[in-house]
């Protein structure tokens, strides 16, 4: 069977800030709402990682508020990366001072593109799909952003196991805030296709990793191999990078 090779990442890229220790959360609060810190350059360096990839899911994704300068932030790291295709789903906002979203680059043309808000005791939290070619066999990646509680995550992959159960060849991927075994996982393994990773990798936080709740989930009908963490600029979580093979025929359009 033919195949394609593809280089996923999945990156929480706190809207450019910079953390590299605890107490940075308090120091350097500002940062989270005032466009200064260096946002920018910690930008570039997220597009030079993601210039290495052919799809790439965003999370803390700034869609344009004061603490961006009123950048795009996934549009300037698709125009940064060379992505001709990028999407983004903004969900919480805090009026115009700040702002997050999912976001999804693509060197690849998607079929459709389509954001679903997410239950929760509170809201503001979303998963954004794109498909790749047609039908139901073709590609669907899944990027999402998950609550901190478990009882709103139990709803929230509940919610997702719904979308994706259609979907053989699926990948979903973000900051799940959550280990992979944890309860509230497992009717999302019981439901779709979806597999745990054959080993935990550790995302957060970025400076010294201890807890493995990023991740890049695949269907057991797609092959991969090398998952590993990587940091995304000065971002509190590590990104992570997976080689992906996909049968031709899940992507023809």
């Amino acid at each position: 069977m033919s195949t394609q090779h593809l280089r996923l990442l999945s990156a929480n890229i706190q809207a450019g800030s910079s953390t590299r220790r605890y107490s940075d959360y308090a120091t350097r609060s500002w940062s989270h709402v005032l466009p200064a810190g260096g946002k920018r350059t910690s930008l570039d360096a997220i597009a030079q990682l993601a210039g290495q990839h052919d799809i790439v899911g965003l999370q803390e994704s700034d869609p344009g508020s004061w603490r961006s300068g009123f950048t795009n932030q996934t549009h300037y790291l698709a125009e940064r990366a060379g992505f001709d295709y990028w999407s983004h789903q903004p969900n919480r906002r805090m009026g115009a001072v700040a702002s997050s979203a999912n976001g999804l680059l693509s060197r690849l043309e998607p079929v459709e593109v389509a954001d679903h808000a997410l239950p929760g005791r509170i809201s503001g939290r979303g998963v954004l799909l794109g498909h790749f070619g047609n039908g139901s066999e073709g590609l669907t990646v899944a990027v999402a952003h998950l609550s901190l509680g478990a009882q709103s995550r139990r709803m929230q992959l509940d919610f997702i196991a719904e979308l994706l159960q259609d979907f053989p060849n699926a990948v979903l991927m973000g900051d799940f805030n959550c280990v992979v075994d944890c309860p509230e996982m497992g009717n999302l393994f019981r439901r779709t296709r979806l597999q745990p990773p054959a080993c935990a990798v550790h995302t957060f936080p970025a400076w010294k990793p201890m807890r493995a709740i990023d991740h890049i989930l695949v269907s057991d009908s797609l092959r991969c191999e090398g998952l590993r963490a990587v940091p995304a600029a000065f971002s509190d979580h590590l990104a992570l990078s997976l080689n992906l093979e996909v049968p031709d025929a899940a992507l023809q359009r």
